[in-house]
C-alpha cells in the first residue's frame, strides 16, 4: 500500500463490474442517463454512430453491445446534459479560466452559440455566425501571404470535414496542416512508408482469429483502446502466447474480465492475457529487436524464401546486428539476454505473428527508426503479407488516419495534388507546410499569425507550454471549432472566435436532409457513422458546414468551388473524394451503403511493395545518429520520464481524476518511480517531489513542482508521470528527426525533494 494519499494496490481484473460501475457513473455525472444509455446501444452498430474514442475497428456485430468503459465515457462526454452557454461562459474573465483544470473547463458542458473574444472585457460573448464568418473571412483574405495561415486538424474529423478542410487550406493557398497525428503515429506514416511503400498497418481484425502468437510493445489497451481486449481476451482463451514489451506493468495486459461473458462476472474471475510480460528500460525497444533479430539469425530461424523473393538489404541487416554485442543490447534494453532469447524462442515457433505497437515507440527522438526495426523482425520471419500476421500500429482517434487518407497532410505527394487540382479546376500548392512543432516555430516567430483548428486541444496536446502558449496568443486571429471548451481556446489572439459543431452522437441535417459521415479505422476500414441524438443547440453546425462557410467567407463567390453545394449533401464530397482517389475510393457512396462499410487497399499485406527497390527493404538503425542520442546524455544521474495516460481520460480530455487500473483516485499529481530510485536520492514513496528536466542543450529552467512520489514496479533508471502535465518538461526541439513527433515517452528529468 502507498502511503500517497488516494493511492493503492489495483489487483482486480481489468474490465469487469468495475467498467460497468465505470459507465453508469459517466452517465449520471454528465446528466444524460437516458439519452446517453440509448446512444450507447447505436454506438458501433451499423445504422448507429461511430464511436468518437479510439480507432480500433468494429467487428462483426455478434454482441448485443459494441462499446468499453471509455468509449462510453466518449460518448456521455459528448452526449452531456450540461450546457456551456455564452451567460455561463461569460460569467468568468478568460484570465480565471485559465486557473480552472483541464477538466472543469470541459465538464461545463456543450458549446451552444457562436461566441467572440471581448478584449475589453476579458471575456468571451455571443455573436451570430454571419458576423463571425464575416470578420474571420475579412481577416483570412487579407492575409499577405497565404503561408501565413496555419490548418489544424484533430483526428476525430470526419473524411468529409478533413477533405473540404484540405480542399479549403490549399484553395487558399498553403500546405500547412499540422495535425494531431504529428504528435503520436507519424513515425508509422513515415517508417512503414520507406520500408512497405504505404504508412499503415497490414493487419485486419479477422486475422487475430488465425494469428500463433501476438506481440506487444509499448501500448496500454486497457486505457487507450478498450475494446483490443476483447480481442486479445479471445487469444489468449485459445492459447496463443501474448508477449508483452512495456516498462509499466499495466493491469489490463496481466488480467481481463469481460464484461459481456456471464461466467467471469459471476464468479469475479478473468482471463491472464501475457503469456510473457517483460518490462524493458524507457527506450529501449529497438535494443531488444535487435537482440532477437541477432538471435533468429544465429539459430538459422529465418524465413529465406520471403527473405529472398520479398525483401531488399538482408546483408547489411545481418552485418549491423553483428556488431551489436551482447553487453550492449542488455545494458540498452534492461532486459537479460536470457529474456530476449526466450522472447525469440516464441517467435520463431511461431507461424503467424501479429506485432502490436503504440506511442510508447513513436514518442522518441528516434521513433521512425524503432518503427522500422520491428518491421524488421517481422519481415525475417515471413510475417508480411500473410493470413494472421502483420504488423499492427495502434492508432488513436477514431478517424486519424482516414483524415490522413483524404489529404489532411503537411507534405501531399505530387500525384495526389495533380488529381485535387484536376478534381477542382486549380492549381494546388506544392511547396510543404508545417508540423505541429514547425507552426508553433512559425507562430513564435510572427511568420504565421492565423490560426484555423478543427477540433482538438492543440495547444495541451502540444511540448512546451512555455513557448506554444505566448506563441498562439501572437496571432492576429485563432478559430476554433469544438464541442466544448479547451484550454486552447482562452489563448486568444488578437481576434478569436469559438464556433460550436455537432458532435458524432447527432443528427445533422443539411440542405438536402439527414447526413452520414464517414471515417477509416486503424486496420484501413472506411464505414458510414450516422448520429441519432437532438443537437445540444439549435444553433450548432456540422463540421463540413463551418468549413464551408469558412471557404466561402475566405475565397470569396468566385473561388470556383460550390462550397455549400458540397455542405448541403455528403455525398457530393464523397464524389469529390473519389474522384481525387480513384484507385481507394472508387463508387464510394455505394460501398459505405455495405454494412460494416469496405477496406481501402493495402498493397503491402498483399506482399506488393511500392518502394524505390520495389521489396520490402530491411533497414537497420542508425545508433551514430547524432540525432538520436542516449536519452540520458550520459549522465548517471538522470532518469528517464515516460507520460501516460490515466484511465479517466482519452488524449487530452480528462474525464475525471482517478486511475483504477494503477491504483490512483482523486488526483493527477503523482510520478511513478521504482523504490530503490527514489532511495538513491533519499526520498520515499509519498514524498513531494520535483522534476527537473536536464537537456543540457537547452538554456530553459523547466521543472514541473509539487508532485507525489509513489513506488511502482518500474526498470531502474524509469518515472512515470500523467499527460499533459508533465509536457512542461519538453522543450520543442526534443522530437523525432525524420517524423517531427515530440519525445514525449523519453524526458531526461532530475527528481529532488519538493522546494
Amino acid at each position: 500500500m502507498s502511503k500517497a494519499k488516494g493511492v493503492s494496490d489495483y489487483r482486480k481484473p481489468a474490465g469487469g463490474w468495475g467498467a460497468l460501475r465505470a459507465v453508469a457513473d459517466a452517465l449520471t455525472d454528465q446528466e444524460t442517463v437516458v439519452e446517453g444509455g440509448r446512444s450507447l446501444l447505436s454506438a458501433n452498430q451499423p445504422d448507429g454512430f461511430d464511436c468518437p474514442g479510439c480507432a480500433w475497428p468494429d467487428p462483426k456485430h455478434t454482441a448485443s453491445f459494441e462499446f468499453c468503459e471509455n468509449g462510453a465515457k466518449a460518448v456521455a462526454w459528448e452526449a452531456t446534459g450540461k450546457r456551456a452557454t455564452p451567460e455561463v461562459i461569460s460569467a468568468q474573465t478568460v484570465s480565471t479560466l485559465m486557473t480552472w483544470s483541464d477538466h472543469a473547463l470541459e465538464d461545463l458542458g456543450r458549446l451552444t452559440d457562436p461566441l467572440r473574444y471581448d478584449r475589453a472585457t476579458d471575456t468571451y460573448v455571443r455573436t451570430t455566425w454571419d458576423a463571425a464568418l464575416a470578420r474571420i473571412g475579412a481577416v483570412m483574405a487579407a492575409l499577405p501571404d497565404p503561408d501565413m495561415a496555419e490548418f489544424y486538424a484533430s483526428g476525430r474529423a470526419s473524411n468529409e470535414a478533413a477533405f473540404l478542410f484540405q480542399l479549403l487550406g490549399r484553395k487558399f493557398g498553403t500546405n500547412n496542416f499540422p495535425d494531431c497525428s504529428n504528435m503520436c503515429h507519424e513515425p508509422t506514416s513515415v517508417g512503414l512508408a520507406e520500408q512497405l511503400g504505404i504508412g499503415k498497418g497490414t493487419v485486419s481484425l479477422e486475422d487475430f482469429d488465425l494469428c500463433d502468437a501476438v506481440f506487444s510493445f509499448g501500448h496500454n489497451p486497457g486505457t487507450n483502446h478498450p475494446r483490443m481486449m476483447a480481442t486479445l481476451r479471445e487469444v489468449a482463451r485459445r492459447g496463443a502466447p501474448i508477449v508483452v514489451f512495456n516498462p509499466l506493468k499495466e493491469r489490463a495486459l496481466e488480467k481481463f474480465a469481460s464484461p459481456q461473458d456471464p461466467v467471469e462476472m459471476a464468479t469475479l474471475g478473468g482471463t491472464d492475457i501475457a503469456h510473457r510480460y517483460y518490462q524493458p528500460r524507457i527506450g529501449g525497444d529497438v535494443a531488444v529487436v535487435e537482440g532477437m533479430m541477432k538471435t533468429l539469425i544465429g539459430g538459422d530461424h529465418l524465413d529465406h524464401p520471403f527473405i529472398t523473393a520479398h525483401t531488399a538489404g538482408f546483408e547489411a541487416l545481418a552485418a549491423h546486428l553483428a556488431t551489436r554485442d551482447w553487453p550492449a543490447l542488455e545494458a540498452e534494453s534492461g532486459l537479460t539476454r536470457t529474456q530476449i532469447e526466450e522472447a525469440a524462442a516464441i517467435f520463431a515457433a511461431s507461424k503467424r505473428v501479429i506485432l502490436c505497437y503504440g506511442m510508447g515507440v513513436t514518442q522518441h527522438r528516434s521513433a521512425s527508426s524503432a518503427v522500422q526495426q520491428l518491421v524488421n523482425l517481422l519481415l525475417l520471419g515471413g510475417h508480411m503479407g500473410r493470413p494472421g500476421a502483420g504488423v499492427c500500429p495502434l492508432r488513436g482517434h477514431s478517424n486519424v488516419q482516414g483524415a490522413r487518407t483524404v489529404g489532411l497532410t503537411e507534405k501531399p505527394s505530387a500525384p495526389f495534388l495533380d488529381a485535387l487540382g484536376q478534381t477542382f479546376g486549380f492549381t494546388p500548392p506544392t511547396r510543404h507546410g508545417h508540423t505541429v512543432v514547425e507552426a508553433i516555430e512559425a507562430m513564435q516567430a510572427g511568420t504565421a499569425t492565423v490560426f484555423i483548428g478543427l477540433g482538438g486541444n492543440f495547444a495541451v496536446a502540444a511540448p512546451d507550454p512555455v513557448a506554444t502558449f505566448p506563441a498562439l496568443r501572437r496571432n492576429a486571429l485563432t478559430v476554433h471549432i469544438a464541442t466544448k471548451l479547451n484550454r486552447t481556446h482562452l489563448l486568444a489572439g488578437e481576434e478569436s472566435y469559438i464556433l460550436p459543431c455537432l458532435g458524432r452522437t447527432e443528427i445533422d441535417l443539411q440542405a438536402t436532409g439527414r447526413q452520414s459521415i464517414t471515417v477509416e479505422d486503424s486496420m484501413s476500414m472506411v464505414h458510414a457513422s450516422r448520429g441519432m441524438n437532438a443537437p445540444a443547440s439549435e444553433h450548432l453546425r456540422s463540421e463540413p458546414w463551418i468549413v464551408a462557410a469558412l471557404a466561402r467567407a475566405a475565397l470569396g463567390p468566385d473561388s470556383g468551388v460550390d462550397w455549400m453545394g458540397l455542405a448541403g449533401d455528403y455525398s457530393r464530397i464523397r464524389d469529390g473524394i473519389a474522384a481525387t482517389f480513384p484507385d481507394s475510393f472508387a463508387d464510394f457512396n455505394a460501398r459505405i451503403t455495405t454494412p460494416g462499410g469496405f477496406r481501402l487497399p493495402v498493397p503491402s499485406a498483399d506482399r506488393v511493395w511500392q518502394t524505390a527497390s520495389g521489396k520490402a527493404d530491411l533497414i537497420p538503425f542508425r545508433h551514430d545518429d547524432p540525432a538520436t542520442p542516449d536519452a540520458a546524455r550520459g549522465d548517471p544521474d538522470v532518469l528517464i520520464l515516460t507520460t501516460v495516460r490515466s484511465h479517466d481520460q482519452y488524449n487530452t480530455t480528462i474525464y475525471g481524476l482517478n486511475d483504477r487500473y494503477r491504483g490512483v483516485k482523486g488526483r493527477r499529481d503523482v510520478v511513478f518511480a521504482h523504490a530503490d530510485d527514489l532511495a538513491a536520492r533519499g526520498l520515499a514513496d509519498g514524498d513531494r517531489v520535483d522534476l527537473t528536466a536536464a537537456f543540457p542543450e537547452d538554456a530553459a529552467d523547466r521543472s514541473v513542482r509539487g508532485f507525489t512520489a509513489v513506488a511502482r514496479d518500474l526498470p531502474r533508471g524509469c518515472l512515470a508521470a500523467y499527460y499533459p502535465e508533465a509536457n512542461p518538461l519538453l522543450p520543442l526541439s526534443e522530437r523525432d528527426s525524420r517524423s517531427g513527433t515530440p519525445a514525449y515517452k523519453a524526458m531526461p528529468v532530475r527528481l529532488s525533494p519538493a522546494r
